[in-house]
């Protein structure tokens, strides 16, 4: 067992693991999963993966759960890395596809390990808010898992999601408003409900799936990282979780110290962290009248901004917004170019790119990687509204 211990990335206070656990009891931030990757290094290696399932599970010794544990798992993770064939042909662009994770999106990567940890430490009943994606990918691992699913979702999220969560069991409440009102509905009534929050960064766990996006990224570049990575951001857990796993992979002595600029793509109509990066601020305000097609987007206010701000200052990367409208020109541009249906927020970091490219922020002699969190089979609505002709 690798796993240490748990530690407040704000305060740094330390907490036992074994224990159900959300947010820091001190400063009320999000908590972060230890690993002994000195003891890990013992018996995962960069020739040791190469014999291992097609998995994000391949990183076991660096996940939380305890190796005697089977994990609830769906086959998550080992999605393809594409080189980008006509798109941008003046930028070495590549294509990291998440559609292909069960659920369709990369949510499922967060939710396959936060279940497997809450299953294993007692939890009966979890409950999350949803624009979508992670509702869908809840319900589907609780119903692996045996639990139940209880998911809050605005009342205009996409139908498919809407459907999907229902058709796999979850119970499901319609909430009018925003995924921050569903959050305060769920924070309301857990106690009485007996519900486990698995809301975005209230638990430690979803942000250990997500890393593994950073260590697969890095073992398919043949451990030499992307000059530039644009993620769609709206709880920014990827984001959080790609940084983290960088920091791991140099301690594990597979990569050094240069890191990708790392760059938030919101959308316009909610681009909490964008204003606050321009400001020069720590933290983001709340975004008011939140509104954009890209239901994973909305998402006004963000528990981990600061990390957000924090890893994008860092890295000397940025953050960006784009309108709804060039989400869906983009996307059919990406459609017929590149064989990929990809979801508004992947469209979101495409259109960023270009302006990116045309800003001179971006050099066509760099590496540039371009995540698609989804399928944009979810999203027919927003698709056929018509922008573009």
């Amino acid at each position: 067992m690798f796993l240490k211990r748990l530690e407040c990335s704000a305060c740094g206070c330390e907490h036992e693991w074994s224990r159900l656990q959300n947010l820091c009891g001190t400063c009320n931030k999000p908590l972060f999963a230890i690993v002994d990757l000195a003891a890990a290094s013992r018996t995962i290696t960069r020739e040791t993966l190469l014999a291992r399932e097609k998995s994000l599970w391949r990183y076991r010794e660096v996940l939380p759960l305890p190796p005697d544990i089977e994990p609830v798992s769906l086959g998550e993770g080992g999605t393809p890395l594409l080189r980008a064939r006509k798109f941008a042909d003046d930028v070495d662009l590549w294509i990291k596809d998440e559609s292909l994770n069960p659920t369709q999106s990369f949510k499922a990567r967060g939710m396959s390990v936060a279940v497997s940890m809450a299953k294993h430490l007692g939890a009966t009943k979890l409950a999350v808010p949803s624009a979508g994606n992670a509702g869908g990918a809840l319900a589907a691992y609780a119903a692996r898992a045996g639990v139940e699913a209880h998911i809050f979702m605005p009342r205009d999220t996409p139908r498919a999601n809407l459907v999907e969560c229902r058709e796999l069991g979850a119970h499901v409440t319609l909430i009018d408003g925003l995924i921050t009102d569903c959050a305060v509905e769920i924070g309301r009534r857990k106690a009485n409900e007996g519900w486990f929050d698995m809301s975005t960064l209230k638990e430690p766990y979803r942000v250990e799936g997500k890393k593994t996006l950073g260590y697969e990224l890095a073992e398919q570049l043949n451990w030499r990282l992307p000059d530039v990575i644009l993620y769609p951001a709206g709880g920014g857990t990827g984001l959080i979780g790609m940084w983290k796993a960088f920091d791991e992979m140099e301690a594990l002595g597979w990569i050094g110290k240069n890191r990708p600029r790392m760059f938030a793509v919101q959308a316009a109509g909610c681009a909490p962290i964008v204003r606050a990066f321009e400001a020069g601020e720590k933290s983001a305000a709340e975004f008011q009248d939140a509104h954009t097609l890209a239901s994973g987007l909305r998402v006004p206010k963000a528990i981990g901004d600061f990390l957000i701000l924090k890893i994008l200052r860092e890295s000397n990367g940025g953050a960006i917004a784009v309108h709804d409208e060039e989400m869906i020109c983009v996307a059919r541009e990406v459609g017929a170019n590149e064989g990929l249906f990809v979801c508004p927020e992947g469209a979101a970091c495409f259109a960023a790119l270009e302006s990116l490219r045309s800003d001179g922020k971006i050099r066509s002699s760099e590496r540039v990687v371009v995540f698609n969190t989804g399928s944009g089979i979810k999203y027919l609505e927003a698709y056929d509204r018509g922008f573009g002709g």
